[in-house]
């Protein structure tokens, strides 16, 4: 789960310039707004893809680990969480630690278009269901299914994938990104299904793993399509 949308974590940010201690994430935001801030990018690399970075190094290995970040648009700065549970027994909350840490300013890595992402997750999501189905292996029959209904009717019930203001083809490449995400999950939690040889398993890997990495590529597109809009001068 990202960090960024935790709703009942606590929030802090350390190493912003001109603070000398850890902040309050409204402190944060506008101290960020002051340094010239305006918009934020999230990522979210994984090993081998760093989906969303752009250097340098440093940040990127500790974005790494972490799984995501949050790149700031208007200044040489990134955000990388770190949770943490805390509190007695029976009463344990979140705080996440927000590290500020410098960037490099270039393009993020491997962020594709909403349009893009839209057609390469229809087209991923077909060629992996293809598979799967053929292989009968979990995920890809009726408890896949009855899994993404469910997601359907909870986001029918009014829940925001995106804050007001996004795109409504943001909303869309979300909601898939995330159904596909569901479907992945599903497949890896119920076991092999009916890839019982090595060559099954290996052929179901394999057509789960670009799913994946399509999948997440489509989420940073989403999330980040309120920032690339204002940039190009869209209202």
């Amino acid at each position: 789960m990202l960090a960024a949308v935790g709703d009942d974590a606590v929030h802090r940010v350390e190493g912003l310039p001109g603070e000398s201690g850890p902040v309050g994430l409204t402190l944060a935001l506008g101290r960020l707004r002051a340094l010239g801030v305006t918009g934020l990018r999230v990522a979210l690399p994984a090993p081998g893809h760093p989906l969303g970075l752009s250097g340098p190094p440093e940040f990127n290995a500790r974005a790494l680990e972490a799984e995501e970040a949050v790149i700031c648009h208007g200044a040489a700065l990134g955000l990388v969480p770190e949770v943490y549970e805390a509190g007695p027994e029976g009463d344990v909350h979140v705080e996440v630690v927000w590290h500020a840490l410098p960037v490099r300013e270039a393009p993020p890595a491997d962020v594709p278009s909403l349009g893009e992402a839209e057609r390469e997750l229809a087209e991923a999501l077909r060629e992996a269901t293809e598979v799967l189905t053929r292989l009968d292996v979990a995920g890809s029959g009726p408890v896949a299914e009855a899994a993404i209904d469910a997601y359907r009717a909870r986001a029918e019930r009014g829940r925001e994938v995106l804050a007001p203001g996004y795109p409504p083809r943001a909303v869309r490449v979300l909601e898939l990104a995330q159904r596909v995400g569901l479907l992945i999950s599903v497949a890896y939690e119920n076991g092999h299904g009916g890839a019982v040889t090595a060559g099954e398993m290996a052929s179901r890997a394999e057509a789960l793993r670009p799913v994946e990495r399509t999948a997440r590529r489509a989420q940073v597109a989403a999330y980040n399509a309120y920032v690339e809009e204002r940039e190009r001068g869209v209202s």
